[in-house]
């Protein structure tokens, strides 16, 4: 095994919560002992243990045998956690993360900090962090350290975290059949293992942005139900304010739901999910930055396509259940 194919564990790991950690970016770690692979993790959820804790703990757990008997997501129990342990319980350990380890604080303790007390063996990082302020994690890690592993896949990784620093990061939705119709013979096109994952992410956008023909022929609701979250602030972007307030998107409680005729809010730092059919593609096509292709093994006779073109890079791909997940983003070339 080598460095690369620990990195691309760590980067697959992080892909499954790509948008789920808004605002933080998506970071994976791996911990290998002695060539045997003792963790695997991911960042989560903002505010919570990072990458890095999740695979000590459960690399912890691994080797010691015992099961830790605390909410491994409270990163401040964690922390305290195993700067309790033995010196150089860890020191045949190698850990391989995406991101530089932070080194400041925040609602985290630093993880750089972190790692330099538990003196691992060697510590190997796809990129350093870019943010400016955030880096300085590799000086303070005093351990044998490798920068630049995969370094342009964990580039790709943290794309939307760069850009809802400046502006929207738009993410366009959409799903489709093997022959690329949407038009769904039932009521779902995808199955609900990928019907709860677009849930999650609309917990996590600022906006979710729609079309004005979705409203006037799907009459949707568009909440988080499956999931039982709060249900995203939508805004419709039409020509004309004509639309049935008594359909069930407009009777959700505790969101705001507003008609838009311009996209000057997508000048604003934020995350922003779009989902829409052929002419809000059309008409969102220069401000997409990345499209999200749930494909699902069917094939179908429905009418429905987009019928549109536009050239996409893929970034990564993985499995749902029985649906392909096609991370892409726009391509000039």
């Amino acid at each position: 095994m080598n460095d690369e194919f620990y990195m691309q564990l760590a980067l697959n790991e992080a892909w499954r919560y790509q948008g789920l950690t808004y605002p933080n970016p998506a970071v994976g770690a791996v911990i290998t002992c002695k060539g045997e692979i003792v963790a695997i993790a991911a960042h989560q959820k903002a505010g919570s243990s990072h990458a890095e804790v999740l695979a000590l703990l459960t690399a912890y757990e691994t080797l010691s045998k015992k099961l830790i008997d605390f909410d491994r997501n409270d990163a401040k129990k964690a922390h305290q956690f195993l700067l309790t342990l033995p010196a150089h319980f860890f020191k045949a350990c190698s850990i391989y993360v995406t991101l530089e380890p932070c080194s400041h604080k925040g609602k985290t303790p630093s993880c750089a900090s972190l790692l330099r007390n538990l003196a691992l063996q060697r510590v190997v990082i796809g990129t350093k962090d870019p943010i400016e302020g955030h880096g300085g994690g590799m000086e303070m890690l005093g351990a044998s350290v490798s920068v630049g592993v995969l370094e342009e896949a964990c580039k790709a990784l943290i794309e939307p975290f760069l850009i809802w620093q400046k502006r929207a990061f738009v993410l366009f939705k959409l799903a489709q059949t093997t022959n690329a119709r949407i038009g769904a013979d039932d009521r779902y096109l995808s199955c609900p293992a990928s019907l709860e994952h677009v849930h999650r992410l609309r917990g996590f956008c600022d906006i979710l942005l729609i079309g004005g023909n979705t409203v006037r022929v799907d009459r949707p609701t568009l909440d988080c139900r499956l999931i039982q979250a709060k249900a995203p602030h939508v805004k419709i972007y039409a020509k004309e304010d004509n639309f049935d307030r008594g359909i069930p998107l407009f009777g959700v409680q505790n969101r705001e739901v507003e008609v838009v005729q311009n996209l000057d809010f997508l000048d604003t730092p934020s995350f922003v999910l779009a989902e829409g059919g052929e002419g809000m593609l059309d008409a969102l096509k220069e401000k997409i930055d990345w499209l999200l292709i749930y494909q699902t093994p069917k094939l179908s006779t429905h009418n429905l396509t987009y019928n549109t073109g536009m050239n996409l890079t893929f970034l990564h791909h993985t499995q749902n259940d029985v649906d392909l997940i096609l991370w892409s983003k726009r391509s000039e070339q």
